[in-house]
């Protein structure tokens, strides 16, 4: 070309950027400045264009070079130049650029502000974006399908229903909802915001409806849990011949999990073979997560051990699986293996593995967790310091969780839930209303749970004045309709006003599930109702519940109290019937029965041929029926069985010693302390606690740490003084006063 001129620079250079040409394109641009003549320079089309390419290779010093340039060649007011370099600051992540340089354009386009309004959208700023488009439709520049779709992913993320809706509004006066392109994020939009039904309509309505339409709503149906009909609409759309794509596939495979149907499963893993995306990860990693869901670990496992590359994501969907089935140390292997093979765990690891090292109660394992927590970033994240605080709690070292809830700057309802029941669980209840003061200070609203715990720690205190306090609280908020604010209820009046408050909260409930049930049996039960405990037990079974296990603890409780030995034995024996397999807690109850009843030889018979090795607390049940009746051999030989599988546990050595003091055998009492010493067996101090204008006082065995100790003591000892003057007699033993 003998002589260029200024359209044939623009066309070349416009050219290599459309293209994609980007370094030729600046290489062009610096020839033609080179070549320019004083007073000449390159036009705006050029200018646009090396400024876009400058966005698209990320080159933020040439781009800034060249806006000082275009400011002072005078092209800042140039609508194509402002709308490339808004993009080109947008690109490198500078919003605050962006918008200064759109604030200085006097006139504006459509690209203008779709470009601005893409920017906020593309780093979340989408408050921002809603606004702008508000400000763009009070101007003449109507926006287009793009501006739409950007605005409605912006109230997607926001889940703004509101603004999302106007956006519809828009829309449809302008008929731009026939665009497939804006139906798609229309859809998308309502799905994320939960609105199915409307999503539904919009699909409906489409008269073009392309792969994206059809994945769209799938995926939205399995994220709101509508699982049968995601995958009723995978069945409609391979009736019509379409094939889904791998992300369809993805979202069907997990419905068919949640539904636990592992004949359909199966059906859509062999689809995603013919459809070749049996291979993409996405795809595995739902196959994994399907098989696992429907018991069908082997598959599960066999789908991920023939994967190439496994990441984060396969290992916490197996990980996942290992746990479903209740294969702990195997998901712990599982971790080690992902950590040897240097892929990093994320935050969903952490919280499966937490989980299953609470079921373990393992504290040195929760440890080790909890500083890998710290290692990966995880350690400050709300849902993760929430379960380490339970976590904690289970594992009997409350001294941790309360550490790792004191450095929490945030603290949401759960946490805060989290810790109270960690307090409860150690009987540490007067704690756990002190934390709710706190809770309240904080400006936390409290939920049901919050006030179950409360009730709980009430109850546990015996505590009338703030079991009220919270019922009041409760009505207030309109939780008293809640079953498990009920049952506890139930529990608290049982144990801190009388039987009838009991049965009048359970009367007044609507609705009553197994617990509430449950709790009414129990309550008869501790009261010594047998008869009103075993009549609760058949309404329980006429109105057509099914009893559980914790049923049946109450019902034998209730005959044990009584002596109703048949009547205890029947019912123990019926539990098979329901599907329920006996539990230690249910051979302790017979054993209790058996020796309530005086019939200790055969409580020792029935213990010797449980099909389960007996507990502790099994052969201390029996040694506790030995001492009410007095029986030496038989206490002895059931104290050495309970020592022999629990031999740190006070309780065998205290009830023994009762037995020997019972009798006058000081020798014996003697020598079981020296061996309890011996063996570092420490007897649990005993504690007390009274309610005084609404504050627990906590009393341990020979505390003087009260202030009003002085007063307190002399007190305590003119009570024992009218106490022996009406006839009370000490039981002697030398463990009486410790």
């Amino acid at each position: 070309m003998p002589k260029r001129d200024m359209i044939s620079w623009s066309s070349v250079i416009t050219m290599y950027t459309q293209n994609g040409v980007y370094d030729e394109s600046l290489s062009l641009f610096a020839e033609l400045r080179r070549s320019c003549k004083e007073g000449e320079g390159p036009n705006e089309f050029v200018l646009a264009s090396v400024v876009s390419c400058c966005g698209r290779l990320g080159s933020s010093v040439k781009g800034e070079e060249l806006h000082c340039f275009v400011v002072k060649a005078g092209f800042d007011q140039f609508v194509y130049v402002g709308t490339s370099l808004i993009d080109f600051y947008s690109k490198g992540g500078d919003v605050g650029s962006a918008r200064r340089v759109f604030d200085g354009l006097e006139v504006k386009s459509t690209a203008t502000w779709t470009a601005i309004i893409a920017a906020c959208v593309n780093v979340g700023k989408s408050e921002i974006s809603l606004q702008l488009l508000r400000n763009m439709l009070e101007t003449d520049v109507a926006p287009d399908n793009y501006v739409v779709s950007s605005i409605l992913g912006a109230c997607s993320s926001l889940e703004y229903i509101k603004g999302g809706k106007e956006i519809h509004c828009y829309v449809l006066r302008r008929g731009a909802e026939m665009d497939v392109t804006v139906s798609n994020v229309l859809i998308d939009f309502y799905m994320k915001c939960g609105k199915v039904r409307t999503a539904r309509s919009v699909f409906d309505r489409m008269k073009v409806k392309n792969a994206i339409s059809w994945t769209t709503m799938i995926s939205g149906y399995m994220q709101n849990s509508s699982d049968w009909e995601a995958i009723g609409m995978f069945r409609d759309l391979n009736s019509l011949g379409w094939m889904l794509d791998r992300f369809a596939c993805s979202s069907v495979l997990i419905s068919c999990g949640s539904v636990e149907d592992l004949e359909l499963g199966r059906q859509v893993h062999a689809y995603t073979v013919k459809a070749n995306v049996d291979s993409d990860e996405y795809v595995k990693n739902s196959l994994i997560d399907m098989y696992a869901k429907c018991n069908s670990f082997g598959d599960a496992r066999k789908v991920f051990d023939i994967m190439g590359d496994h990441d984060v994501i396969s290992y916490n969907a197996v990980i996942e699986g290992c746990l479903t089935q209740n294969r702990l140390y195997e998901a712990f292997d599982l971790f080690a293996e992902m950590r040897e093979n240097l892929i990093p765990p994320s935050l969903l690891t952490f919280v499966s593995l937490l989980g299953a090292s609470a079921s373990l109660c393992s504290l040195e394992l929760s440890k080790q967790l909890h500083g890998l927590t710290i290692k990966f970033g995880f350690s400050a994240d709300m849902f993760v310091c929430s379960i380490l605080v339970d976590v904690y709690s289970k594992c009997l070292s409350i001294g941790d969780a309360r550490q790792v809830f004191g450095e929490m700057n945030e603290k949401d309802i759960v946490v805060w839930n989290s810790m109270l029941f960690g307090y409860i669980q150690q009987c540490e209840n007067e704690e756990a209303l002190k934390l709710f003061l706190l809770l309240r200070q904080s400006l936390q609203k409290p939920n049901a749970l919050t006030f179950v715990a409360l009730i709980a720690a009430s109850s546990n205190l015996v505590s009338l004045l703030h079991g009220l306090q919270f019922h009041n609280q409760i009505v207030k908020l309109g939780l008293d309709f809640d079953l498990h604010v009920t049952n506890a209820l139930v529990d608290m009046y049982s144990k801190c006003v009388s039987l009838e408050e009991a049965r009048k909260m359970f009367n007044s409930t609507i609705q009553r599930d197994i617990a509430c049930w449950n709790s009414m049996i129990s309550t008869y039960a501790q009261h010594g109702e047998a008869k009103e405990a075993l009549n609760m037990f058949e309404k329980m079974i006429k109105d057509g519940l099914e009893p559980n296990n914790v049923t049946f603890v109450g019902v034998l409780s209730a005959c044990s109290h009584v002596g109703l030995v048949k009547e205890g034995f029947r019912h123990f024996y019926s539990m098979t019937g329901y599907g329920i397999e006996p539990e230690m807690e249910h051979y302790v109850c017979m054993v209790s029965l058996l020796g309530r009843a005086g019939k200790l030889v055969e409580a020792t018979e029935f213990i010797e041929t449980m099909p389960i090795p007996p507990a502790a607390i099994v052969w201390r049940s029996l040694l506790s029926a030995c001492r009410e009746a007095g029986h030496i051999d038989l206490g002895k030989y059931a104290a050495s069985m309970a020592i022999s599988i629990d031999p740190k546990d006070s309780g065998s050595y205290i009830l023994l010693s009762n037995i020997f003091a019972s009798k006058g055998m000081w020798i014996n009492v003697k020598k079981l302390r020296e061996k309890m010493d011996s063996s570092g067996v420490v007897k649990e101090k005993g504690c007390s606690w009274i309610d005084i204008n609404n504050e627990v006082h906590l009393f341990i065995a020979r505390d003087r740490s009260h202030h009003q100790t002085d007063l307190i003591y002399s007190f305590l000892e003119l009570l024992i003084r009218n106490m022996k003057g009406i006839g009370y007699v000490h039981e002697d033993n030398t463990f009486s006063n410790e």
